[in-house]
């Protein structure tokens, strides 16, 4: 069966089951809600997902359609006049409704950590950036200066910097948008998280960048046990990368389940219309033989 098959069944939200966990959730979001305050309209409508160590979650569909926010709220970082209005988001079987500003603190970077679109809105211009790696590390993990500095260039080797001892010493505008992303994604992972929300986070590179990225997290994911949610607009970059995915459009999850049954047998239609405009990227390239049975 191809990706763009045409099927006749009825437009329905579709969870698959899938095989027990082998461990605790790192992640459990379970039937959010997100309000807006201003407008006193709910933006976004019961999304629910768990995710254990290892695993690999993709969040697609366009823009405004409650993506981010929904990582956001996992995050605690919601804007102002949105908030949390059901629902329950669990880290590492905490729910973060109970959790104070200094556990919050202790939580991010350490348990749970983020890599934005646009990195060079992340990383201080006016300081080294090898230098904020480092702080992350000091501050984290409790190393001293020179360790610090010294953890800070093997992850900029870890994360696949040519010259690490070079880059450590540069600022953001001495180096291309590939290499800030490489540069977050090192600072992100510093304190040895469990899991990485990456939002949109190659959307602003060119394609062979951004599949080195890719290649990137799957590696550390493969590596460190790393769990990952993946949000895009682009279900290739979902395709690529992970294991199950939510298909979101207007704040509600329409399609949940494992992304290539979600991919080879679309029950939604806006996901049928989402496979059909990103074909043209070769989504069926990332599925193998054993996937696509």
């Amino acid at each position: 069966m191809t990706l763009l098959s045409q099927h006749t069944a009825p437009e329905q939200t579709r969870t698959v089951a899938t095989a027990g966990p082998s461990a605790p959730p790192v992640l459990a979001v379970r039937d959010v809600r997100i309000s807006d305050r201003v407008t006193e309209r709910e933006i976004v409508r019961g999304v629910s997902f768990e995710l254990t160590p290892g695993k690999a979650v993709g969040i697609v569909g366009e823009s405004g359609s409650g993506k981010t926010l929904t990582c956001r709220a996992a995050l605690g970082i919601l804007p102002p006049h949105f908030e949390v209005t059901g629902g329950s988001v669990e880290i590492d079987g905490t729910d973060i409704a109970t959790l104070t500003p200094p556990q919050w603190a202790a939580l991010r970077g350490s348990t749970i950590s983020a890599v934005f679109q646009d990195p060079a809105s992340y990383l201080n211009p006016s300081i080294r950036v090898g230098a904020q790696i480092a702080e992350v590390v000091r501050v984290k993990k409790g190393l001293k200066r020179r360790e610090a500095r010294h953890r800070a260039v093997e992850l900029l080797r870890a994360v696949r910097l040519s010259d690490p001892e070079l880059v450590y010493g540069q600022y953001t505008y001495e180096l291309s948008g590939g290499m800030l992303q490489r540069v977050l994604i090192a600072a992100a992972i510093a304190a040895d998280p469990r899991a990485l929300i990456a939002d949109e986070a190659t959307t602003a590179l060119d394609v062979t960048v951004q599949a080195e990225i890719l290649d990137l997290l799957a590696e550390l994911r493969e590596r460190s046990g790393l769990a990952l949610v993946v949000v895009s607009h682009d279900l290739a970059v979902v395709a690529h990368l992970c294991d199950e995915v939510l298909v979101m459009r207007q704040g509600e999850v329409v399609e949940h389940g494992p992304t290539r049954a979600v991919l080879y047998d679309p029950q939604h239609e806006y996901t049928r219309l989402l496979i059909a405009e990103h074909d043209q990227y070769g989504l069926e390239k990332f599925l193998t033989p054993k996937e696509a049975s």
